[in-house]
């Protein structure tokens, strides 16, 4: 089949460490549109620190934002959906006010933290709106959560599998994430591609991180980076190069610029 549509990552995938989209990268994405390929960022950003990569690319396609908990028109910013996730918010703030960690609220109407970091400065740099609240959550008047972020430094399982029943957890090497059950990049995904009416066989997902797992098996050709663990990548089609090394554009100019028809998989 031929691919009609690439779903692309951003830590760890289309960003170098330092949060820039190398030269590389820009040129293979926009020589994959010139193609007539669909591209999609699909991120657990926000909308406002995804949007402004989003622009500098020059793409119009949705945006997937919070690990799938949200889409946002890509060129109105408007939220085209959203999945809000609701835990045992009394635990939830007893188990990590005793914890040291630091705790970000994603909602519909921005983020809520319990202190702030050299993350949330550069969220507050690049999508120019800071935390509307900053301190003990137990304090903190919010609702319509999209995803809750859990920084303890090293991999706490032991934390997060008490939230399983309620939520979908994704555990990281520094802490843990949780959105509503069955959402997922690939829920989101699957939305989209009925959309545009596009098989999932026609499509290719880039990604390095367990929050793409899903999406990686799920679409007809999944692509792990260089720099994803060992999981991320057993899941995938293919393995490509480390995302400091252009990986997302070795990837794309083998496999499908070799042509200036999309090239069939």
């Amino acid at each position: 089949m031929n691919v009609r549509a690439v779903f692309i990552d951003m830590d760890g995938t289309l960003l170098t460490v330092s949060n820039n989209i190398s030269r590389r990268n820009m040129e293979a994405i926009n020589k994959l549109i010139d193609q007539g390929i669909m591209v999609f960022l699909a991120t657990g950003r926000h909308y406002e620190v995804t949007a402004p990569y989003h622009k500098e690319i020059g793409l119009k396609t949705p945006m997937i934002c919070l690990n799938g908990a949200a889409i946002h028109d890509g060129e109105t910013g408007r939220m085209l959906q959203k999945n809000t996730v609701n835990v045992d918010e009394e635990l939830f703030h007893h188990l990590t006010a005793e914890n040291p960690c630091n705790v970000i609220i994603h909602t519909a109407n921005g983020l809520y933290c319990k202190e702030i970091n050299e993350e949330i400065d550069y969220w507050t740099k690049i999508g120019k709106i800071p935390p509307r609240y900053t301190g003990d959550l137990r304090q903190a008047n919010y609702n319509d959560v999209l995803k809750y972020s859990v920084r303890t430094g090293v991999q706490n399982t032991e934390l997060s599998s008490l939230f399983k029943k309620e939520a979908e957890v994704i555990d990281w090497n520094d802490g843990f994430e949780m959105v509503a059950p069955n959402v997922s990049k690939w829920s989101a995904i699957k939305n989209l591609l009925h959309a545009y009416q596009i098989n999932p066989t026609e499509v290719v997902a880039i990604g390095d991180g367990p929050n793409d797992i899903e999406m990686l098996r799920q679409v007809g050709t999944g692509v792990a980076m260089g720099n994803a663990r060992e999981e991320i990548k057993a899941v995938a089609d293919f393995v490509t190069g480390h995302h400091e090394n252009d990986g997302l554009a070795e990837f794309l100019e083998r496999y499908l610029l070799t042509s200036k028809e999309p090239f069939a998989i």
